[in-house]
């Protein structure tokens, strides 16, 4: 739970070192709606991203599961700024299975911390193959970093990808037959 009073004050002051006031009308209420952001934003900070794969079910097939362009947003820890893409994965089951839904409430949990988009993707793998128990896993995460859009590198239309695997899916020729699947 984050101290809203915290980050309050933490605004006003930040308010103040830019040089501007912060009893200016128009800057009143932004206190309050940046603790109410970052309530958001920071909402999976010791959530256990675990539980959301706590509910399988026996599979009756060990064909591989892909879902794709799993939406998310998160914040960069280097900079506090935004990035936001998409997640595809894919899990080949050995004898359990999750619901569908319960994918992207992986990566919402996940992404709802200061993140870097390689320890994201590698997380997501990682979760997924401690929880399920799979014969192998590939995570790509396709992301926009605000911080490369409006500062440095000013590159608005620069795109990251990171790519995870695990188990049988390390191995090229298994991975290649997912990552066709995952690119059609």
């Amino acid at each position: 739970m984050v101290d809203t009073a915290r980050i309050k004050a933490a605004v006003v002051e930040l308010i103040q070192a830019i040089g501007e006031d912060p009893t200016r009308s128009e800057l009143l209420a932004t206190p309050q709606k940046v603790a109410e952001a970052y309530a958001e934003f920071f909402k999976g900070v010791g959530a256990d991203a675990g539980e959301t794969l706590s509910d399988t079910f026996e599979a009756e097939h060990n064909d591989v599961v892909i879902l794709k362009d799993i939406e998310f947003v998160s914040m960069c820890e280097h900079h506090l700024l935004p990035f936001t893409g998409v997640a595809h994965i894919a899990y080949l089951p050995d004898d359990r299975v999750i619901g569908l839904g319960r994918l992207p409430k992986l990566v919402e949990v996940l992404a709802a911390r200061p993140q870097l988009q390689e320890n994201l993707t590698a997380q997501i793998s990682d979760e997924l193959e401690a929880g399920l128990g799979t014969k192998g896993v590939v995570v790509v995460v396709e992301a926009r970093h605000h911080c490369v859009v409006s500062r440095g590198a000013r590159q608005p239309e620069a795109n990251t990808v990171t790519m995870a695997t695990r188990g049988c899916y390390s191995e090229p020729a298994a991975r290649a037959e997912v990552m066709g699947l995952i690119s059609k």
